[in-house]
Order: C-alpha cells, then structure tokens, then sequence
C-alpha cells in the first residue's frame, strides 16, 4: 500500500512539474496576445476621438503666416509698452515660460486690478473653436486686440496712443513696412494680426501625439489606464479632437450646479436663456501645468478638478483609484514648450517722441 501510495505521488509531482512546463509558455502567450489585443483596441478608440497636433496652427486666409511676421509678433507679445503703465505685456498674464498661463486664480491688471476670470493659456489656443472663455471673438487676430484696450487689463485708451508708441519706434517703423503692404503699416489691426501670427507657433506636441501616430510604446501602461477612463467614463463627450477640448461650448453644472453661479458666461454675450452658464470647453493640453482650473481659477488641485468635473457635468462620483489613473493620463498631455518662444527678444528703445507710461 505504501508503495502504491509512493508510486502515486511521483506520478502526480511529474504531472505537476511537466504539465506547468507544457502549458505555461501558452498561457503566458495568451495572456501577452490578449493584452497587446487590448491595447491596441484602446489605441484605436483614442484615434477615431482625438487628433494629433499638427505641427503648426492653420493660418487665417486673410492673415497668411510669415517668419518676418512671427518675428515681428513675438516682439511685440513680449513688449509691456503695449500697455499704458508700460510693464505689462502680453506674457504678463500669458507667460509662456509657465505653460502660457500666469499660476494665479485671476490676473492682477492695471494698478493691480483683477478681472473676473482665469487667464487661459495661450499654447495651442488655435486650434479652439473661439477665444476667451465666453467665445466673444471667432480668432486669435480678435483676441489679441481685447487685453490691450481692457481698463481692467493693459488699459490703453484707445488704438491711436497704441499706434503713437509703436510709430514714435523707428526699428518698429522699418518692421511694419516689412511685414505689411499699405501707405499706413503700423496700424491696430497688423498689430494683432503679428500677434496672432507668432501664437499659432505656440504648438505642444507631446507623447500623447505619438501615441496617437502610431506609437503604441509612447504611452506607459498606467496612463494607457487612465486614458480608458477618460474614454469610457465619458469626459470626451466635450474633451475631443487635437485640442482634447476647445472645440465647443458647455454648460458648467449640466447635473449638479458649480458651487460659483455670479458668472453667467456666454449669457453675457447672446442674451439667450439656454447660455447661462456656458462656457467654451477648455483644452486640457498641458493641463497640469496650467492650474488653477476653471473660468474663476477657484480650483488648484488637478485632483479636485477632475472630481468636480464628474459630478457637474457627469452626475458620477469618481473613486479616488479612478481620479488618479485620469490624471496619470492627463500628465501625458504636457507637452514640449517651442525653444525659440521662449527665448527673450531683444526690444527696440523708445524715443523722445514716445508717450511716456501712466499709472
């Protein structure tokens, strides 16, 4: 019996032992097949619903890109002279050395005044649908006349003392007639069309883009995660397209209204009951980066941000395992910053004809 009983055993460790060998390699393979299966089903979901960067923003027709115009609307997105105490620039509250955004919840102005309202980030913003957060103007070219002419901003009065400082300038003067056809170069609408000209090369492209293009490997297996989320828990109803967001206007509170109801957003532009509270869908490339979140900029926890987002917009509570895992992949956003952007221009001096700054 004993014997019997021994012989048994020996028989089923061999078992034991041959069989794992036989079939493990197959269920590893299996198992390796089926993930890369997975895979490459979350990598084709992602590309029928977002769109790489393309590697520079489609130019206006009527306002044709140039490098002499980049150069020219570089100079001037950096030059505080456009504002009337002449310290503020564009960078100012746009800095690009932050990822186009200023870190603070509202920008502080002429004489320290604050606006209503975040500063969004300036990168990629030509691939948006509209600028501002409540849509006021179709372009870039519209959006860079705003700031400059705000009394809450960089307070010039009018375009005229604009144009008497950047015409007192002789290097500027020489630029202009460059750039520009026309008896009169230096005028308000060429100003914002050299502005919008050197934006549309604010492009970040990052691995999120790769992926998107085909490299499976550009994503780590925990942002891949967190980009199924992203997909099945629906936030790509509004955040889609190259921009991952930008593309269209929304209510804020579509299920649970946001805790700040003094702003009324697109209301305040089309007097329409139905855009109380709306608000363009903003681009979530470089998200990370850009904090504080929201048209008030009251939230400053990418975290928080993500669960408001669920429970306004989604009626969802998202689990604190889910909210980490889709900011994982939103980190995969933040992309490379263009080098030469970043890179100071050296500014013509003013002259004694030059207005002198007022505070």
């Amino acid at each position: 019996m004993k014997k019997r009983l021994t012989i048994y055993t020996a028989t089923l460790t061999a078992f034991i032992i041959f069989g794992a060998f036989f079939l493990t390699p197959t269920n590893a393979q299996n198992s390796s097949q089926n993930t890369k299966s997975d895979d490459q089903k979350i990598q084709k979901q992602a590309q029928a619903i977002f769109k790489p960067l393309a590697e520079t923003m489609p130019a206006s027709e009527a306002n044709p890109t140039t490098a002499e115009k980049v150069r020219l609307g570089k100079k001037l997105y950096y030059d505080p002279r456009l504002s009337l105490s002449g310290v503020i620039s564009c960078n100012t509250c746009h800095n690009l050395a932050t990822y186009g955004s200023d870190n603070v919840e509202t920008s502080l102005g002429h004489n320290f005044q604050t606006g209503g309202r975040n500063a969004p980030t300036v990168l990629n913003a030509g691939t948006h649908i509209a600028q501002f957060w409540d849509g006021r103007e179709p372009d870039l070219e519209g959006q860079a006349k705003g700031p400059v002419l705000n009394p809450l901003e960089m307070a010039m009065p009018d375009s005229e003392l604009v144009i008497q400082r950047l015409s007192s300038i002789p290097e500027y003067r020489e630029e202009f007639a460059v750039v520009f056809e026309g008896d009169e170069p230096v005028n308000y609408d060429n100003v914002a069309n050299a502005i919008a000209a050197f934006e549309r090369t604010l492009v970040t492209p990052s691995r999120f883009d790769d992926y998107l293009n085909g490299n499976n490997n550009a994503l780590t297996p925990e942002e891949k995660e967190g980009l199924q989320l992203f997909m099945t828990k629906a936030c790509i109803t509004c955040h889609n397209g190259a921009g991952v967001g930008g593309s269209m206007y929304q209510k804020f509170g579509v299920v649970k209204p946001y805790k700040n109801q003094e702003d009324l957003g697109r209301y305040k532009i089309t007097n329409k009951e139905a855009d109380k509270y709306v608000f363009k869908v903003p681009s979530l490339r470089n998200i990370t980066r850009t904090y504080p979140y929201f048209h008030d900029g009251q939230v400053w926890d990418i975290r928080e941000a993500v669960y408001i987002m669920g429970e306004s917009q989604l009626g969802m509570q998202l689990s604190d395992e889910e909210i980490s895992n889709i900011v994982i992949f939103l980190d995969s956003l933040t992309g490379e910053i263009p080098e030469d952007a970043l890179k100071l221009p050296v500014l013509p001096p003013s002259t004694a004809e030059t207005s002198k700054p007022k505070i």
